[in-house]
């Protein structure tokens, strides 16, 4: 792919020093990150251009929309349905900034369309803008502290900072673009305010380029004209669609523009709105569609329009709206998508689903998608559409953990059917015993957050500190009678996204022996037993874990067979080694530290207790305290050099648990693991990465890609000239964080089983149950006393992010 350099760059851009003062970003229509001093090195700069050359490969980019693919798509055309960006890539970037439009059109499919929301200064300059009022997405409020002004719009009062009060040069030398949510990240910041005349010369070959007019009648009314501006400009921006939700602009401007072909959008706001020509409900404008029909060739409409939810569900059937729009003629493009909003639960959090919800199902398919991620659209679009039934190409393994955990309680009879029928190839059972000896699956020994147990049993709590510093109630004190008065319960990552709340308790506790028995009648393709705190059952109470396990596997013959695969996966090296000469049976050695990376050899020592080691996804991409990704560490080349595999999780659907790299898309962690050559993905969401696995995402010669990150990359654009670190080409430890040890290797032999009494085991329970005097640190994070946008930033995604503690 060639990258277009604008004509207009000065030849002092590619030298390594400015000439004069502050770099004048308008000047050359560079997305510029900073502004630079006179003679310092522009590493950040080009870094990040050769950020835009990595994203840019294999994904498509500018120009025209692709020829009529084989596949019959449901539209109104019979073509692919269209992707228009929402002011650029504006889930990362500030909406309208140069750098979301560049990002959005060089890493989306071909034919892309560039929104604008056209909005003015007060000497009649249109400029794109997402909003109205200024303060929520630019630094006005900085700037002018006492501009507030209050005006009527469409019968509404607007308090805010309004572009009409200010001219065009004032806003344009003084005002830039911010993020306006706080779960998105301010990186980015300080972005110039553009024209469209603007964004439209900035790219060598004119984008597909859509301007939405949402105020036609404010600004008429405080004599500023929308359609006189788009007319006089019409030679520069060469609009295709131009959308509106007040009937007489359309209708006004249609006749203008004919000769253009600009296809005319009617946009529909909430049902209960008023539409300002009219004076109808946009809900009651829904059913006349025919007289649409007579002024527009499309509709945009909120999604729910097409697809209605109630509660955080989605209700069964669809309305008839898109349908009944074809058979007018007229195009429908569903509006309001973004991976980092509050996805319905039928989705999973899986954002992609929910564009299949709309261009995937057997009724109809809408004609395009308004979208503030469009590379995640591109991804559904381009090569995930008709993807249910294909053959798995990649074979890096998919394994649950605790089952299907992020739709049904984890370890339940529902979690690892839902995991079979999502495409899993290893189901998990971490295995917890009972007082009374019973073997069952459960994702720790303290039930206090997986189940109901707090309710019925809090006199039961105690602290164990060989197993964690909290308070906890744990299996080995209840008997299985009593565990099973319970109710599973399902576990939220994150505290505002709440998973599935209808599946919240539903399934039951399953045995070792029924987990086996179920995973021979699906025919999973392979079972992984997890083992924990075997020296602390044997010493402390008198239970052997190990030999529970051992029997188990043997009564249901898995040591006597090869067919399915059997791992035996313990933090502890004397627990595998009980299981050494049975060689059919994958050892894996859980590393539950953070590590950077592994000093030379000692992958060998790895070796001699495991097949295979399960680390956190931090010990193979680590990351800087802003959210982005790092660097490559060396483990999964070390372990491979030694014939050690390497699984890594857990994994998460939900946006608080990726990186900034990834773009709030799951799909795009998991094509940077499996870049990274990883062995197995662990996870709670094995319907995503099966859905990643069979598609041909990652083959170059599909219409579309979903490309890995280069750790470091994007991170390294957005320091400053002096402070840019260079990006690792190769993995290599990280000299900042600790690496792996002998001590988290080889463990001390298993203790003998002790025979404890009923007495002795109350006794031990309550001395082992006190208070410890120091609880461990907790992890350290950077902090400011000076409270800035970053910094609440910061705040809020920490309180939420899952990938600080999680892994």
């Amino acid at each position: 792919m060639t990258l277009h350099i604008p004509s207009e760059f000065p030849l002092a851009f590619f030298s390594s020093e400015t000439q004069q003062g502050i770099i004048n970003i308008s000047f050359f229509h560079f997305p510029a990150l900073f502004m630079f001093k006179t003679g310092e090195k522009m590493i950040g700069y080009l870094l990040f251009f050769v950020f835009l050359i990595h994203t840019n490969e294999a994904k498509g980019g500018m120009g025209k929309p692709p020829p009529l693919p084989s596949k019959k798509w449901m539209t109104l055309s019979g073509g692919e349905p269209q992707i228009v960006a929402n002011g650029g890539f504006s889930g990362l970037f500030p909406a309208s900034s140069i750098i979301a439009y560049d990002f959005a059109a060089s890493n989306s499919l071909p034919g892309t369309i560039l929104l604008c929301d056209l909005q003015f200064t007060r000497d009649g300059q249109g400029f794109c803008e997402s909003a109205l009022a200024l303060q929520n997405t630019t630094n006005v409020d900085d700037i002018d502290p006492k501009g507030q002004k209050t005006y009527n719009v469409n019968g509404q009062e607007i308090h805010g900072w309004f572009g009409l009060d200010y001219d065009a040069v004032y806003l344009f030398n003084n005002v830039t673009l911010n993020q306006n949510l706080f779960t998105r990240p301010p990186w980015w910041d300080g972005q110039m305010i553009n024209m469209p005349q603007d964004v439209v010369a900035y790219f060598k070959t004119p984008p597909r380029f859509w301007l939405n007019v949402q105020y036609d009648s404010f600004y008429n009314q405080h004599r500023i004209s929308p359609e006189d501006f788009i007319l006089s400009s019409m030679v520069d921006i060469k609009p295709e669609f131009i959308s509106s939700p007040e009937i007489g602009f359309l209708k006004s401007i249609g006749p203008k523009v004919k000769a253009a072909k600009t296809k005319l959008i009617f946009k529909f706001l909430g049902a209960d709105v008023m539409e300002p020509t009219t004076k109808e409900k946009y809900g009651s404008l829904a059913t006349k569609l025919p007289m649409i029909k007579s002024f527009a060739s499309g509709i945009v409409v909120p999604k729910d329009y097409i697809w209605p939810s109630n509660n955080g569900y989605l209700q069964t059937a669809p309305t008839n709206l898109v349908l009944d729009a074809h058979k007018q003629g007229l195009e429908v493009y569903a509006s309001f998508f973004a991976n980092d909003d509050y996805l319905t639960y039928n989705y999973s959090y899986d954002p992609t689903r929910e564009y299949l919800q709309y261009v995937d199902n057997s009724q109809f398919s809408v004609d395009g998608v308004l979208t503030d991620f469009p590379v995640t659209a591109s991804a559904t679009i381009g090569c995930l559409y008709q993807n249910k039934n294909a053959t798995r190409t990649i074979k890096t393994l998919i394994i649950s953990h605790d089952g299907a955990s992020g739709d049904f309680p984890g370890s339940t009879d529902l979690a690892y059917q839902k995991a079979i029928e999502d495409g899993v190839d290893i189901i998990d059972c971490s295995v917890q015993l009972s007082k009374d000896g019973v073997a069952f699956c459960l994702t720790s020994a303290d039930l206090t957050d997986s189940t109901t147990a707090a309710s019925l049993f809090m006199d039961q709590a105690t602290t164990i500190q060989e197993i964690q510093s909290d308070n906890g109630i744990f299996s080995f004190d209840l008997t299985w009678t009593e565990i099973q008065s319970v109710k599973p319960q399902i576990q939220n990552s994150f505290r505002d996204l709440i998973r599935n709340p209808q599946n919240k308790n539903k399934g039951k506790f399953v045995t070792l022996s029924e987990f086996l028995e179920l995973a021979k009648t699906k025919a999973a393709t392979g079972v992984l037993i997890n083992i924990e705190n075997a020296a602390y059952l044997a010493s402390d109470k008198g239970l052997d874990i190990v030999e529970t396990v051992s029997t188990a596997l043997s009564n249901a013959t898995f040591d006597k067979q090869s067919t399915q695969k059997v791992m035996i996966q313990s933090d502890d090296s004397s627990v595998l080694l009980k299981f050494k000469d049975i060689p059919n049976y994958q050892r894996v050695l859980t590393i539950k530290k953070d590590i950077s990376g592994t000093p030379a050899g000692l992958a060998q020592e790895v070796k001699k207790y495991a097949d295979a080691i399960s680390v956190i996804r931090r010990d193979i991409i680590t990351s800087t305290d802003t959210f982005f990704t790092k660097n490559f560490t060396n483990i999964v080349p070390a372990m491979h050099a030694a014939n050690v595999s390497v699984y890594v999780g857990v994994l998460k659907n939900e946006f608080q648990n990726l990186l900034l790299d990834y773009y709030s898309d799951p799909y795009v962690e998991i094509a940077t693991l499996v870049d990274a050559r990883v062995d197995g993905l662990i996870t709670d969401y094995p319907a995503t990465a099966n859905s990643y696995m069979r598609s041909p995402c990652h083959n170059k010669a599909a219409p579309y890609k979903i490309s890995g990150v280069r750790p470091g990359e994007m991170y390294a654009s957005v320091q400053p000239t002096d402070q840019a670190p260079t990006p690792t080409p190769t993995p290599a430890p990280d000299n900042n964080g600790p690496l792996l040890t002998i001590s988290d290797i080889v463990d001390p032999p298993l203790p003998p089983v002790a025979k404890i009494s009923t007495s002795d085991s109350a006794s031990n329970t309550t001395s082992t149950g006190s208070t410890p005097t120091t609880a461990p640190a907790p992890k350290s994070s950077s902090s400011s006393a000076t409270v800035t946008k970053a910094g609440v930033y910061i705040a809020a995604v920490v309180g939420v992010l899952g990938f600080l503690t999680l892994g």
